[in-house]
């Protein structure tokens, strides 16, 4: 190999590692613990990733988009998570079905 085809496979191998890098959304993740979301409100950019997880002991819980028109998803038992990437802008509330006084808040920007 000649050293001017080992620099341009070494700058095609790192810029290929970047374009990777860069398409992975970025992860923001809430807690669900002692009947709350924490945190309760975030902010996040299009494209990015949130993932929620039930802390409870003993408690299951869900995360419902019940603005949006969707149906109640099922429930997350101790130790499950649930993630979801937001592609569009806007506000979104959120709430837990069978705990109705628990809510959340995803800004995306």
């Amino acid at each position: 190999m000649t050293t001017t085809f080992k620099t341009v496979l070494f700058i095609a191998l790192v810029l290929s590692a970047n374009l990777i890098n860069a398409a992975e959304p970025a992860l923001t993740e809430v807690e669900i613990i002692k009947f709350k979301f924490l945190p309760q409100e975030i902010t996040i950019k299009a494209g990015d990733k949130v993932r929620w997880i039930n802390k409870e002991k003993r408690q299951y819980h869900n995360v419902w988009f019940e603005q949006l028109g969707e149906p109640e998803p099922d429930y997350l038992f101790p130790g499950d998570s649930y993630e979801r990437v937001f592609k569009e802008t806007g506000s979104f509330p959120y709430r837990c079905g069978p705990h109705p006084e628990m809510t959340g808040m995803v800004h995306v920007k």
